[in-house]
């Protein structure tokens, strides 16, 4: 989410982190189910779960748009939300490799400045 907040430099798009404290989640939406996919309030009030929120984030956003446009392909909506359902259950270990990544590349950054 943070990557397309960065990205989103025309401020076409308003990103909610319901891992804040305070945060309110989309009507019908528990906060446990919002941080378990991503979601998108489209234009026309429905919420949107799953692939289908990249394709809604990636047609607002420039140099992502070829993405989109792809996605209209036969069978390459089923296919990114496939790839997405068996990214889900991995996708805490590989926050928790990055986040220690970040740790490692700090303390070195730091060594290497004393």
């Amino acid at each position: 989410m943070g990557y397309y907040r960065r990205k989103d430099q025309a401020a076409t798009l308003w990103f909610v982190d319901v891992s804040e404290a305070g945060a309110v989640t989309p009507e019908g939406i528990t906060h446990q189910r919002a941080m378990e996919r991503f979601h998108v309030r489209a234009r026309d009030g429905r919420v949107l779960s799953g692939a289908v929120t990249f394709v809604g984030v990636w047609t607002r956003l420039p140099k992502w748009r070829w993405a989109a446009r792809a996605v209209t392909l036969t069978g390459a909506l089923v296919a990114l939300e496939l790839g997405y359902r068996m990214f889900l259950p991995v996708r805490p270990f590989i926050s928790r490799i990055f986040a220690r990544v970040l740790q490692l590349q700090s303390l070195i950054v730091g060594a290497k400045r004393r």
